[in-house]
This record gives C-alpha cells, structure tokens and sequence, in this order.
C-alpha cells in the first residue's frame, strides 16, 4: 500500500514538474513575442521616422565591430522657405543671404556668434544651465577683452620673439630645471615650468614636515581650544587667465598629518579652475577596492597602518576560519603613513599615460587620474603651502619647447592650401571642424588630406575650422595670423574651456545657416578623417523637404555618475539621455541649424557641456513639431578607423595624410595604422 502510495505521489510530482516547465516554456515563448512586437512599435512612437537596416542588422554590425576593435587593442520654428529646398527657392534664399551682414561675415575670421548680457541672467535655458552660464560669461568676456588686445597687436612682439628664438634653433626652455631651498623662498615658493610637462616628466621634493600647531578652525574641529594641525600643499599651477583670480590648480596635492576633520591621517587631492575646486579625491589608509579604476595599472589609493584597523577588510568569521583552515594567504606588507613630523621625505611626481603618480621614499602611494580640461602642457609653476621645509627641487623629463607653440614646425603657408571663396548662392554641405587654439599640426594635416576632395574644391562643400581663445596670449596671435592666411579658421571669441565646447557646436550653426546657406550641416573634430563623398551620399538617402539627423546613434544612454567622465544629477537628472549621435562626426538638416540659433538668440536653448548629448536634446525638442529622419551607421567610427568608414576618429598627423593617399592611389578606403 505504501509502495502504490509512494508511486502516485512520484508520479504526479513528475507530472508536476513537466507542467511547470511547460508553463515556464510558454511565458518565455510569450515574452519573445511581446519583445519582438514592442521594440518596432516603441521606436516608431519615440523617434518617428527612424532609418535603420533593422534592428537585428544593428546588433549584428555592432557585435562585428565590437570583434575587430578587441582584436585591435568606446523655440520658434524655423523659416517654412528651408536652404535645403533647392528648386524653387534657390532665389529666395540668395536675396535673403545677399545684404551687407552677410559679405561682412564672408571677410571676417570671427563668428558672428553673440552673448547678450541678458542671456547670463536668465533661467529658461534649462537643467544644470546656472552653473554652466557663469562659467560661459566668464569665458566670453575675458575673451572679448584678449580678442580686442589682439586686433590693437598689443602680443605681436611676443609672438615674434618667441618664434624668432624657436627658428634659430636655441632651446626655448631647459629639459630640467633644480633649485635650493635658499633660491626656493627667493622666488617666494612658485617654480617656473616654462613650458608645462609632457608624458615622462618628473619632479622630485625632498623636504621635511613641520611639527604640528594649534590652529583654531571651526570647519575642523568644534573644540574651543583649537585642534592641532599639520599639513601641506603641493600644487601644479596653470596659466592665469584673470587678473586678481589664483592660477587654476592643475592638480592639488595635500597630505594631512594632523588636523582633518576625520581626525585620521589622510592625503586629498584635487582641481580648481576659476576659483571653482572639483570632487576632491581622499586616501585615508585603505587600498582602493579591486573593482576600482586603476591609473596606468596602479591603484589610485596605497594602505597605511591605521590605528583603527581590526581586521576591517574581512569579517573575524573569515579571519578565524582561515586560521583553522590552514589556507595560505598573500603576505602583505603594512606601510606607517607616509609622511611623518620633523622627518626628512623624498617624494617622486612623475606623468603618466592617464594621470599623476606620487612616490614617497621609494613606494607608491597614490595616483591621481586626469581631469578633463586640465592639460600637461599648461603646468607652468609648482607651488608649494603650508607646514614643510623644503631642501630641494629637481624636475626632469620636461619639453624643451612648449608644444603648444610651435607653429612654424607645423604651418605650411602655401597659397595651395588656402580655402576656396565661399559661393554666392547655397551650398550642399557646410562642415564645422572643433579645434584648440594650439593643434596647429592637426588643422595643417586636415587642410593636406580630406579637405582636398573634390566637392570642397569645387566650393560646393565648405570645411571651416572652429576654434576658441587660448591661454597662451602668444598662441592666439600665431592662431588669428592662420586665420587671416588660410581663410578657413573661424575664431569664437571666448577663452576655451571642454565645459564650453557647446557653444563652438552653437557656432557652426549659425555660420552654416547665416554665412554659408548649407542644406546639409556637418559637425567633426580636428582628428576626424572625413570622407566627403560618402557623407554626401548618405545624406541623400533622406528625400529633400526632410530633416535629418545621421551619425552613429545612441540609444538609452544613461549618464555615468562616477569617473572620470561624471555628470551629477544637478547637471543632468533624468535617468536617460535622449537619442543622440556620437560627437567626433554627425550631420543634420539647416532647418535643425536654424531652430538651434532661434532658440540660442532667444535665450531658451537648453545647454549641456556634453556637445554630443546636447545636439542630440535640441533635435529631440525639434521633433516636437517637425518629423525627424533618424540615420544610424557605425560607419561614423566612434572609435578609431573600420572598413568602409564614413569618418575615423583618433587620427594622427601621420595618419591623415597616410590614409588620404590610400584614398587617392587605391581608390577606396584603408585604414592607417601608425601613429
């Protein structure tokens, strides 16, 4: 009886069983269906008019792009009468574009490009734009005020010195620098690095830290008596681009020996620009977690012995039962915090690939990733502050001239690469380059490769390049004499900053529909390879009379909250961004451009200082009213060059050239591969 029990019950265990993977089987069957029908349906109600070769082929192209990168190493409406209607409107648009502005604009190396002051004041530009909006009317008016002092030639006679110095071969500043102490305090506690650091540079501190003082600070402590404190800075200081303001920190070194507010022994580091300090980086005696981002393979924080430290990086659970087990472990070596009061130091700043690593006696004890904006080349002065005595100083590794500065290497002044005038009537495709004040090699390699298509010298497509004032007041007047020579340099008149580059994008726009009458707007960067013709023809395979938005598009992006690439949620709240294409090379339709530069000159443009994502929100608020053809091709490389490209990123000098000749000697595209 038992057994006939213990049957029924196996048996309908196992019936049981099969039914419930039946019904598991059929809920997937039920999700697969309802994915497949969701995803056309949901891409046709978010982004009306998108041109793909179907989802799958997207997925199939980016896997295969994805093998061959690993085998290799991520308003108003505007006018109804639309420039890129080209029939019947031909003559309409001419006398629209045939006035005084518009010939002034033809002869002049500035964008016409305007800050109102009430652009600065008000609130409707959109999410994170306050912040954004300060740093901008800071940056144009000190631009304003640089670009008059060059149109009065007030930094000719620098300019010329330093060239003069560079083309008779002498060395404009020493490959290494050392001073004493006595010399140190003379110089009132600022070395000159005349021209910045480069990848290899080091400079090497011995020193000693002072003991301890009572200082009373409420930020530290609460205590009425005071707390006692110890502490230095080592800085990297930039370029001083307002009077009355401290250099912008290039990086900000501060070991606190005493007096943090975590009452521990802690180093910070971090970056100030404007008088604005970034997301400060501690190191409080814990090795960075494994799953952290490393600096050129080093950690970005070394442990230290601390007087709190119990076991705390594993529980006394796993600590006992490895005891009883037996099992071997990793000997670690446990070093004292590395700076000690009254103790002589020897510390070690050297450049990396990816950041700044910072020895002290011979260990490693932490590196410090770049931050965006705060480049080599601008390290003009190291500073240091506070409780140290300082022995010595030895930099070494430095450039012997400024590679910002170097124009007469780089400028091939031949009227063979000057641009064509700009026709009377409209043109196919106007293409905005963003450039540096100082890549004068890229732009001249640019101007020697794709800008010699055929459709650029036949001025039916036109290539601008678009650059914002640099640092280097000689730089800008080398920078307006390119522009003066070549005719293809459209110099924005404020001080150039990554937060901003938005405002170049802004720029292109409003030249390409006010100065240049394009149908079709292209924007790329100055290590973009452009294949004109391809482009072209990708942009036809929209009809006329419709807008259009082309590149390598994102979907669902979402912002990343951490690294080195970090947006805050004050900047950007939502949880996605809307679509957009990738920013190294996209195009859009004039009436995009226009309704760009209504809503720019009206003050209600939202900006973001991610250029890409922005041109992205802007089409997205455009599509509002107006239909939108998304175009998405891979062929826009994000990331270096593939076959059959449209455009390739990160190219060398070199490789632009390389990659032009195969274009011309083979007749198709190849990719170069040195650098």
């Amino acid at each position: 009886m038992k057994n006939t029990k213990s049957k029924k019950l196996d048996k309908f265990a196992s019936l049981s069983r099969r039914r419930s993977v039946q019904i598991l089987i059929i809920l997937g069957l039920l999700y697969l269906l309802l994915m497949i029908f969701e995803i056309p349906i949901m891409l046709r109600s978010n982004l009306t008019g998108l041109r793909t070769e179907g989802f799958n082929g997207v997925l199939n192209d980016a896997l295969s792009l994805s093998l061959k990168l690993n085998n290799r190493g991520a308003p108003s409406r505007p006018s109804k009468v639309s420039f890129r209607v080209f029939n019947d409107s031909i003559s309409v648009n001419r006398s629209k574009q045939r006035n005084p502005m518009r010939e002034k604009r033809l002869n002049s190396v500035v964008s016409s490009l305007v800050f109102q002051d009430r652009f600065f004041m008000n609130n409707e530009s959109g999410i994170g734009a306050s912040e954004l909006q300060r740093t901008a009317k800071d940056a144009w008016r000190v631009g304003e005020k640089h670009w008059a002092e060059l149109e009065l030639g007030k930094f000719d006679s620098l300019s010329e010195a330093k060239a003069k110095k560079a083309k008779n071969g002498s060395q404009s500043c020493p490959s290494s620098i050392s001073i004493s102490e006595t010399e140190f305090r003379v110089l009132e506690r600022v070395m000159e690095v005349p021209c910045g650091l480069t990848l290899g540079s080091h400079i090497t501190l011995v020193g000693k830290p002072k003991r301890a003082h009572l200082e009373y600070k409420p930020t530290i402590s609460i205590a009425r008596d005071g707390v006692m404190v110890s502490q230095f800075m080592i800085e990297l200081q930039g370029l001083k681009f307002v009077e009355g303001e401290d250099p912008p920190k290039i990086l900000h070194f501060n070991p606190r020996l005493r007096g943090d507010w975590s009452g521990k022994p802690v180093i910070e580091q971090n970056t100030c620009y404007r008088m604005q300090w970034g997301s400060a980086h501690r190191c409080e005696g814990w090795k960075s977690r494994a799953e952290e981002e490393t600096v050129d393979g080093q950690v970005k924080c070394e442990k230290w012995i601390r007087d709190d430290d119990y076991h705390s990086e594993e529980s006394k659970a796993t600590w006992w039962l490895t005891r009883l087990v037996g099992r071997t472990k990793k000997v670690s070596v446990d070093w004292p915090y590395p700076f000690q009061e009254d103790k002589l130091f020897v510390l070690t700043l050297s450049a990396g690939l990816e950041g700044y690593h910072v020895t002290v006696d011979g260990k490693h004890v932490t590196s410090f990733p770049y931050r965006t904006g705060f480049a080599l080349e601008d390290a003009t002065g190291l500073s240091l502050k506070g409780d140290v005595e300082i022995h010595s100083i030895v930099a070494g590794s430095l450039p012997t001239s400024h590679p910002s500065f170097a124009p007469h290497r780089h400028l091939e002044m031949s009227s063979r690469w000057k641009a064509p005038p700009l026709p009377d009537g409209p043109v196919e495709l106007f293409i905005g380059v963003l450039s540096a004040g100082n890549h004068f090699a890229e732009r001249m390699a640019v101007r020697k490769s794709w800008m010699q298509s055929k459709p650029i010298k036949s001025s039916a497509v036109i290539a601008r390049f678009f650059v914002a004032l640099h640092g280097r007041k000689e730089v800008n007047v080398e920078l307006k004499r390119e522009a003066e020579y070549f005719g293809d340099v459209i110099i924005v008149p404020f001080m150039d900053s990554y937060d901003l580059v938005v405002l170049k994008t802004v720029a292109i726009c409003e030249y390409a529909v006010r100065t240049a009458s394009a149908k079709y707007v292209m924007k790329c960067d100055d290590d973009t390879f452009v294949r004109v013709d391809a482009v072209i023809m990708e942009a036809h395979k929209v009809p006329d009379g419709k807008s259009l938005y082309a590149g390598n598009v994102n979907y669902y992006h979402k912002p990343l909250r951490h690294g080195k690439w970090a947006v805050t949620y004050e900047e950007w709240p939502e949880e996605d961004y809307p679509p957009y294409a990738n920013g190294p090379g996209y195009i859009i339709s004039s009436d995009i451009a226009e309704f760009i530069v209504d809503e720019f000159e009206k003050q209600k443009l939202r900006l973001f200082k991610m250029e890409d994502v922005s041109m992205g929100m802007w089409v997205e608020q455009f599509s509002n009213n107006t239909q939108v053809e998304y175009l998405h091709s891979l062929k826009f490389c994000q990331f270096g060059c593939i076959e059959d490209y449209f455009t390739a990123h990160y190219q060398s000098p070199r490789q632009m050239t390389c990659m032009w000749n195969k274009l011309q000697t083979l007749g198709k595209p190849e990719c170069c591969n040195m650098r």
